[in-house]
């Protein structure tokens, strides 16, 4: 697996390998850094004319899980296995649930008609966040990667017979939200390829390789294969260097609400959802002396705690930390960790700059 490379002045050069990494950290012409996928790169201390090749990322839709994968011409950068969101759904069934019986409760106000769409184009929130989810991960990966086609695996939008097939083809979320994507791609500068799915099975028997039928597996064969073949098809590798992959999941803000929908013992509701906590913003990166490494949660205004919470489980390790105890490290809005191999790297998943400082070289 390679390492992404950036100059100071955040220009994308081509990755290197974690021998090279580590010497330009020995000699002070680098320094770690992580962007907001939560994933670790090289930045240089100096300026450096780009002299990049090619490289494709291939991206395989799914409705759970997801793959992601930049490959070069000979070797795999890195593989991405990608939470989907789900939640925007029933959050915005929710959101409507709650709206219809709190005007039923108060009083009933016609409907105002300036705030309606009006014929403008709309996409429905939840394959809005399906699919610009996908283009927020590439375009983070472009920030550090100079990648220069993409190559996506075109899913069949389900339809219904009907005359011509237009009207659903039109309405279809699926059709409607990949076409989405293929224009936010496109807007970023990458040569858009696309492949049916009959295709990419033919790849996979091409190249040798075999999907298991796992599918929340944290594996190479679960989706990132179908990405790699994507990939390599235009980017002309010949075998996958790297089978290593990063775990990625999206994180997660509750809307600002008044109170809890739930009334508390007593019958008090409590604020929930919101962005920040204490001067925090919900999802940051903190190092606890107690906890460790922990991302920030919600907070307790009367006792003036914020809830610490376990960086790969989200599991609430406390509601009592105080602001002052948390030593910010940065702002993530994916966490992400590199699958051990074995129970030896387990430790490996999630460090610390320090601690990537002094790693040895069998175990970077």
């Amino acid at each position: 697996m390679r390492i992404p490379v950036v100059d100071c002045r955040g220009v994308a050069l081509m990755p290197c390998t974690s021998a090279k990494a580590r010497q330009l950290f020995k000699s002070g012409h680098a320094r770690p850094k992580r962007n907001r996928l939560g994933m670790f790169f090289v930045q240089l201390r100096y300026e450096q004319e780009p002299k990049n090749q090619p490289l494709v990322v291939g991206v395989d839709p799914g409705s759970t899980f997801e793959g992601l994968s930049v490959v070069g011409t000979h070797d795999t950068v890195l593989h991405l296995m990608v939470e989907a969101p789900t939640h925007v759904k029933d959050a915005m069934e929710t959101r409507r649930t709650m709206r219809r019986a709190r005007r039923h409760r108060k009083w009933r106000r016609p409907m105002r008609s300036h705030n309606r769409l009006n014929r403008r184009k709309h996409i429905p929130p939840s394959t809005r966040s399906r699919w610009e989810a996908k283009a927020r991960i590439v375009a983070h990966l472009t920030h550090i990667l100079p990648l220069t086609d993409a190559v996506v695996e075109d899913v069949q939008a389900v339809t219904r017979n009907g005359k011509g097939g237009t009207w659903n083809r039109s309405f279809s979320p699926v059709q409607v939200g990949k076409d989405h994507l293929y224009r936010l791609l496109a807007d970023m500068g990458l040569q858009v390829h696309l492949k049916q799915g009959w295709e990419t099975k033919q790849l996979r028997e091409k190249y040798g390789l075999k999907k298991t039928k796992q599918k929340a597996k944290r594996s190479f064969e679960s989706h990132c294969v179908d990405s790699w073949v994507l990939a390599a098809s235009e980017s002309g590798a010949e075998k996958p260097t790297c089978q290593r992959l990063w775990y990625v999941i999206g994180a997660v803000l509750h809307r600002r609400q008044l109170h809890r929908l739930q009334a508390s013992k007593g019958g008090v509701r409590k604020p929930y959802g919101g962005t920040r906590s204490l001067g925090l913003k919900r999802g940051t990166l903190v190092y606890h002396a107690t906890y460790g490494l922990c991302t920030v949660g919600g907070f307790d205004r009367k006792k003036q705690t914020v809830s610490l919470h376990a960086y790969r489980t989200n599991t609430r390790l406390t509601q009592g930390a105080k602001p002052a105890t948390c030593h910010v490290k940065t702002w993530v809005a994916w966490r992400s960790w590199l699958v051990p191999q074995n129970q030896r790297n387990e430790r490996l998943c999630f460090l610390s700059m320090t601690e990537i400082r002094g790693l040895h070289k069998t175990e970077f």
